[in-house]
C-alpha cells in the first residue's frame, strides 16, 4: 500500500510539473512567433497550447485515478487514463492538423519570416526544455505504470520533434532566403505529428476494450510457471486487465480433490504474495478446480495417495497452457 501511495504523490508532482513547464515554453515559442512572423513557428507555439490542455487533463485525471475503489467504482477510478490518452492523442493530431493548414495557406499566400536567428535560438532553448521535460515525464510513468503520464510523455516528445524540424527548416530559409521552405518543413513534421496522435488513440482504445499486453502476460506467465508446485495440476483460462496502477488477474488451478480450503489457500496466498512482487498493485482471483481419476496420467503430485494411474505424461506450463482451455477440455475428458 506504501509503494502504490508513493506512485500516486510521484505521478501528481510529474504531472504539476508537466503543466507549468508547459505554460512557460508556450510563452517562450509565442514570443519567438511575435518576434518572427514565422508560419512555421506559430504552429509550434499552437502545439504548445494543446500541450497545456493536455497536461491539465493528465493531472485531472491522475487525481481522479488515485481515488480508491468506492461502491459506484468497485473496481477503483482507473480507467480515466485510457480516457485521458485518447483525449491527448486526439489533441496531437489536432496540432498537426492545424499545422498542415496553416504550412498550405503560406504556401499559397507567401510567408516573409525576419529575426530568424532570435527565433531559432527561442526554439532551441525550449525544445531542450522540453527534451529534458519528456525524459522525466516518461521515467516517473513507467516507474508507475502510468498510461496517463506515458501519454504525456510522448506528447511532449513530439512537440520537440516538430521543434528540431522547424529549426532545420528556418536554418534553410536563412541559408537558401528561400521563405518558401518554412511552411514546407512545418508540413513534413505535421505528418509525423498525426503518427504519434494515432498512436496514442489506439492505444487508448486497446487498453478500454482489455487488448492484451503481451508484455505484462509474459510477465504473468513466467512468474507462475517459476513458482509451480508439484501438488499444481494443470492451470487454463488465465486473464487479466488494468486500470491505472492495478493489474486484475484471474485464471483456474486444479489442485488434488481432497485438499481442504486450507491447504487450498496456501497456493492462493503464495500465488498472491509473488505476483504483488512483480505488479505492485495486482488483485488476483483463483478459481480453485479439483481434479479426478482421469487426470491421474498427467499429475505430477508424487505424495497423491489416491492416485488410481501412474504418471504416463508430463505437462509443460508454458504461455499457451495458461490461457488455454485446460487438459480436460484439450482432451475431451469430462469435467467432474
Amino acid at each position: 500500500m506504501s509503494n502504490q501511495l508513493d506512485n500516486i504523490v510521484l505521478n501528481k508532482r510529474a504531472a504539476k510539473v508537466s503543466l507549468v513547464a508547459g505554460i512557460i515554453i508556450f510563452i517562450t515559442k509565442f514570443s519567438a512567433f511575435l518576434i518572427t512572423d514565422s508560419t512555421a513557428i506559430f504552429s509550434d507555439a499552437t502545439e504548445s497550447i494543446i500541450n497545456i490542455v493536455a497536461a491539465s487533463v493528465a493531472l485531472y485525471s491522475i487525481i481522479i485515478s488515485s481515488k480508491p475503489a468506492d461502491k459506484d467504482h468497485p473496481y477503483g477510478h482507473g480507467k480515466i487514463e485510457y480516457f485521458s490518452a485518447g483525449f491527448e492523442g486526439l489533441l496531437i493530431a489536432l496540432a498537426g492538423l492545424v499545422i498542415i493548414y496553416t504550412g498550405i495557406e503560406k504556401i499559397i499566400v507567401g510567408s516573409e519570416p525576419s529575426k530568424l536567428g532570435i527565433g531559432i535560438l527561442l526554439l532551441g532553448v525550449s525544445s531542450l526544455a522540453n527534451l529534458f521535460l519528456s525524459l522525466y515525464i516518461k521515467g516517473v510513468g513507467e516507474m508507475t505504470k502510468s498510461l496517463t503520464l506515458i501519454a504525456d510523455a510522448k506528447h511532449i516528445l513530439a512537440d520537440v520533434y516538430t521543434s528540431f524540424g522547424i529549426i532545420v527548416g528556418l536554418g534553410v530559409v536563412m541559408l537558401t532566403d528561400i521563405p518558401i521552405f518554412d511552411p514546407i518543413i512545418a508540413i513534413i513534421v505535421a505528418v509525423n505529428i498525426l503518427f504519434t496522435g494515432y498512436n496514442l488513440v489506439r492505444e487508448s482504445v486497446g487498453g478500454l476494450m482489455n487488448e492484451v499486453d503481451s508484455e505484462t502476460m509474459e510477465i504473468i506467465s513466467n512468474k507462475i510457471i517459476s513458482i509451480r508446485k508439484p501438488e499444481w495440476i494443470d492451470i487454463h483460462e488465465l486473464r487479466f486487465w488494468k486500470s491505472a496502477n492495478n493489474t486484475f488477474v484471474d485464471f483456474h488451478l486444479v489442485l488434488p480433490y481432497y485438499f481442504t480450503i486450507k491447504e487450498a489457500h496456501k497456493s492462493d496466498d503464495l500465488v498472491l504474495s509473488e505476483m504483488s512482487k512483480i505488479l505492485p498493485g495486482s488483485q488476483v482471483k483463483i478459481h480453485m478446480d479439483y481434479c479426478d481419476f482421469t487426470i491421474c496420467k498427467y499429475c505430477e503430485f508424487k505424495n497423491c495417495e489416491e492416485r488410481k494411474e501412474e504418471l504416463v505424461e508430463k505437462l509443460e506450463w508454458n504461455q499457451d497452457r495458461i490461457i488455454g482451455i485446460g487438459i480436460r477440455k484439450t482432451n475431451g475428458l469430462p469435467e467432474p
